[in-house]
């Protein structure tokens, strides 16, 4: 094979950029919907992550899951709260149907040696995606059980080499009110200020219960459930599942989450999920399955950490968790 040197190569023979990057997507998306078979240079996880929706190519499966019956894709996908696109259960399925999810750009900055900027495609693509099936429970007493498609966020964070200062992880939504209704001012009055903010502890965000998820089902992420990028917490209430990642920040004090800033009193920085704490307003005693125990059967007993305790309750010893809730 001839290999010409730079100085060697005129400007007619280099490919235009914007038909380089269309051929990629173009091997890409065929690769995800089965047209062509595998291209050198494109691993599964690249080919899985680029079409804008359908199913997700190279996806295994994964070794942490739970026996109980999965939620049904109609209940997963049509009740969600994401404020960003009204305060109603079904807003998000309704208002979020034109959310532009290409291009998108994830930066992960702070306290690491290796801060930098992705495009989407690029941050996925050293990752292989698997699927989760996690219990999820939500703070107002209801919860479902997804099949989440992601990778570890620990892998993330690895790449980004933390330094001796972080002790946390910050992340924040998009802020985009053009497209996100909830955002403009007097729609929504939850007190929260735009953008979104969540934050973990280095530990947790490091523990491999702990992912980052693009897919549900099999699929690519829906944006009423956090296109293109979510984080996933099993053993937390569902506000600590920040959607619609746009920056991982690695920080030395405890972030200021949105919930926290608007309600402090009701929603801590934990969130762990604790039957033996209520919320002010209401028993987390006991919840209600979504798709499975109706609004006037009796209510099934919440688990510890949401059933995950023998993995996590390790992560919180010798803390006050009714104190740090």
């Amino acid at each position: 094979m001839l290999i010409k040197k730079p100085a060697e190569i005129s400007s007619s023979e280099i490919t235009p950029a914007h038909i380089y990057h269309e051929r990629r997507r173009f091997l890409r998306d065929a690769i995800a919907a089965g047209i062509i078979g595998a291209v050198p240079g494109l691993t599964p996880a690249e080919a899985a992550v680029l079409p804008s929706s359908g199913k997700l190519a190279g996806v295994r499966k994964g070794s942490v899951t739970i026996v109980d019956k999965v939620t049904s894709y109609k209940d997963v996908t049509t009740y969600n709260n994401f404020y960003e696109f009204g305060t109603d259960k079904s807003d998000p399925a309704s208002n979020a149907r034109g959310f532009r999810t290409r291009p998108w750009t994830i930066a992960v900055e702070g306290a690491c040696r290796r801060p930098a900027v992705y495009q989407l495609e690029d941050f996925v693509r050293p990752y292989a995606l698997e699927e989760r099936i996690y219990r999820m429970r939500c703070v107002e007493a209801w919860s479902m059980v997804i099949p989440w498609v992601g990778f570890p966020l620990a892998e993330v964070l690895k790449r980004a080499e933390p330094t001796s200062r972080a002790k946390f992880v910050e992340f924040t939504t998009l802020h985009d009110p053009e497209q996100m209704p909830g955002q403009r001012p007097g729609l929504l009055g939850t007190g929260l200020d735009w953008p979104y903010v969540e934050g973990l502890r280095l530990d947790e965000a490091m523990h491999p219960l702990t992912i980052l998820a693009v897919g549900v089902f099999g699929e690519v992420l829906p944006n009423q459930n956090g296109a293109p990028l979510r984080l996933v917490v099993p053993w937390k209430y569902g506000f600590k599942g920040i959607k619609s990642i746009v920056r991982i920040r690695l920080v030395e004090r405890q972030p200021l989450s949105s919930w926290m800033q608007a309600a402090l009193h009701e929603y801590g920085f934990y969130a762990n999920v604790n039957p033996r704490v209520d919320h002010p307003r209401w028993s987390q005693a006991r919840e209600r399955r979504i798709g499975e125990d109706g609004l006037f059967s009796a209510k099934r007993e919440t688990l510890m950490f949401n059933g995950y305790a023998e993995q996590v309750a390790s992560l919180y010893t010798g803390m006050d968790l009714r104190k740090y809730y």
